[in-house]
């Protein structure tokens, strides 16, 4: 068959989310709000099972978002941090670091044990890019911590934020990258895209060739509040250098292209030998539930570049990467999830795969 995955995250109901509010400003206990991530992640994965998908997530329903809880609780942080704008007008930013060393307060294994302990599935988890993390670092300097120094403390955690979820038994880790086609609008040079990527190889660097089998790389146009933040630029200016990441698996956006042909025909002439591409055929910030028929129309059309043996099928982004995104309900998700699931496999059965 056709590979398929999720990328992540699903919505949170709107009991857990009043709940992360009340968290933040301490008016309910920690064993409180355990005790509702626990029964979230079980009623996700149960939810994500009962779709037919072959691998399933914990929804991130434990994650604050997915770029930052590797920060959350950290006392070594300010909030005026770097800006992100979507095209709607509205923004996320980032916390910005104060002071040195730099370490995770949380790695995404803790994740992964608590959704393996109700999964009958396997689980796959994201992390994010030692990339993203990068921008936490002020533009001028900290005393006593060099940015090199900090660098290299970033490269140590975001190798043992992967080598901790591959050790606990994880189907795959997937490296979060959504900030590669954002980093092409900021510097159209694509040097900033460069340094990324070399970036992200330091740490795959430190895996051996089995490992990084089982790692992979998300990239999309950002999906918050149905808008995203680098659309606008163009896709095959990406390509290139996202296939250079010394991983085996690339997680694309690509149901939200406009021209998803020409696209393909880049993904084809970029992909490598050993190389896996997942493409999207589901598109999370539109809320038009795909059918399983539109979904193996899609596939049929990859399978016309990518060579079977290499394409896989996923959604263009996760439902709701940030915590508080609410703009996609958990039906619509989970019913874009069992569309992609039936239409690979209506797919497969079609190109005898």
């Amino acid at each position: 068959m056709i590979p398929t995955e999720p990328i992540g995250s699903i919505p949170r109901s709107d009991e857990l989310v009043a709940a992360l509010v009340a968290a933040d400003a301490g008016s309910i206990s920690e064993e409180e709000l355990d005790a509702l991530l626990a029964e979230a992640v079980r009623e996700t994965i149960a939810e994500f099972e009962a779709t037919g998908s072959p691998v399933v997530t914990d929804g991130e329903q434990r994650k604050p978002s997915f770029a930052t809880y590797p920060l959350h609780g950290l006392d070594s942080l300010a909030p005026e941090g770097v800006i992100i704008p979507f095209a709607d007008g509205h923004t996320r930013r980032l916390p910005v670091l104060t002071k040195g060393p730099f370490r995770y307060a949380t790695h995404a294994a803790t994740y992964l044990r608590s959704a393996q302990e109700v999964a009958a599935r396997p689980v796959k988890q994201a992390v994010i890019s030692a990339s993203a993390l990068s921008l936490i670092y002020p533009a001028d300097g900290l005393d006593g911590y060099p940015q090199q120094e900090f660098l290299g403390d970033l490269v140590d955690e975001a190798e043992a934020d992967i080598r901790g979820c591959l050790d606990a038994g994880a189907h795959n880790v997937q490296i979060d990258f959504t900030e590669g086609r954002l980093a092409l609008k900021l510097d159209p040079s694509g040097g900033l895209l460069r340094q990324f990527v070399d970036m992200n190889n330091q740490v795959l660097d430190r895996f051996t060739d089995e490992e990084r089998a089982r790692i992979g790389v998300h990239s999309c146009p950002g999906g918050d509040h149905d808008s995203t933040h680098s659309a606008d630029v163009d896709y095959e200016q990406l390509l290139p250098s996202l296939f250079d990441h010394r991983a085996a698996g690339f997680y694309l956006e690509l149901a939200g292209e406009e021209d998803p042909d020409s696209v393909l025909r880049a993904i084809a002439t970029n992909l490598r030998p050993g190389q896996r591409v997942f493409v999207g055929v589901t598109n999370p910030i539109d809320p038009t539930i795909e059918t399983p028929e539109q979904v193996r129309e899609r596939v049929l059309l990859a399978a016309q570049h990518v060579p079977l043996d290499q394409l896989g099928t996923t959604d263009d982004c996760g439902f709701s990467p940030f915590a508080d995104d609410r703009s996609t309900t958990r039906a619509t998700a989970f019913a874009k999830i069992r569309a992609r699931v039936e239409g690979t496999l209506l797919a497969a059965d079609e190109l005898g795969a």
